[in-house]
């Protein structure tokens, strides 16, 4: 357990921290679902709407440090390449 003030207040930031970073993971992954979804069904004007969409969010994580770059990276590439092969 904390002893010190800043330790207890550290505690407290961390935890609102996590939690704001949490529902920032959480809004990417619904973006990228529906990308994925639109795929599954094979709409492609409804993938490429998706994806355009989801760019910018997977950008702005990397941006907020919720995500790492090459991590976004890769699953731009994968979700790119699956939208253009439909």
């Amino acid at each position: 357990m904390a002893n010190t003030l800043q330790a207890r207040k550290r505690i407290r930031r961390n935890n609102r921290r996590a939690e704001i970073n949490g529902a920032r993971v959480s809004r990417i992954r619904g973006f990228v679902k529906k990308v994925e979804a639109a795929c599954e069904a094979g709409d492609k004007d409804a993938a490429i709407a998706a994806l355009k969409a989801a760019q910018p969010e997977m950008a702005r994580g990397v941006a907020r440090g919720v995500m790492h770059k090459n991590t976004v990276a890769r699953k731009m590439s994968r979700l790119s390449k699956r939208v253009a092969a439909l």
